[in-house]
């Protein structure tokens, strides 16, 4: 809530340094927001009915703790071959922690799911060359893992 009054102090601030570039900036700010509601909607929309028809019991056989180490592994590979925008995959990330899915295994599906595009690799190669794009998604899967792995030694000690 105290960054719903920054943000108000702040537009106030802006309003009275100069009134112009508030209106015009809060007006691009608006038409920005409705441009991007439709898409960002639809696609919550989506993944709260697929969340909502898959019992949490298969979500945590795969991504939980009584998974393992495969947990990470999984979320490695879902990140790697989801296509969803990053302003979606941390809400869904919020509600697989709700779910039960551990913060390391959040943080591997979060950057295999920013940084590895194995559905996007024909169009990398075509824009690099093919060994330049295997290997930065190879050392990106991997470096996905490694984040993972900070994450468990770094709750571990919490």
């Amino acid at each position: 809530m105290q960054y719903i009054y920054i943000s108000f102090a702040l537009l106030v601030i802006s309003f009275v340094a100069n009134r112009n570039k508030t209106i015009t900036g809060f007006r691009k700010g608006m038409l920005q927001f409705f441009r991007l509601m439709p898409p960002l909607l639809s696609v919550i929309i989506i993944i709260s009915i697929v969340l909502y028809f898959l019992p949490n019991e298969l979500i945590l056989s795969y991504l939980g703790e009584s998974a393992g180490w495969e947990a990470y592994f999984s979320a490695a590979m879902i990140g790697s071959i989801a296509l969803i925008p990053g302003f979606i995959a941390f809400p869904l990330a919020g509600i697989l922690v709700n779910t039960g899915v551990s913060y390391g295994v959040i943080a591997v599906f979060i950057t295999s799911l920013l940084m590895v595009g194995f559905l996007t690799l024909p169009v990398e190669m075509k824009f690099f060359d093919r060994k330049t794009a295997l290997l930065r998604n190879g050392l990106s899967f991997a470096g996905a893992l490694l984040v993972g792995f900070i994450m468990v030694l770094f709750y571990s000690f919490l």
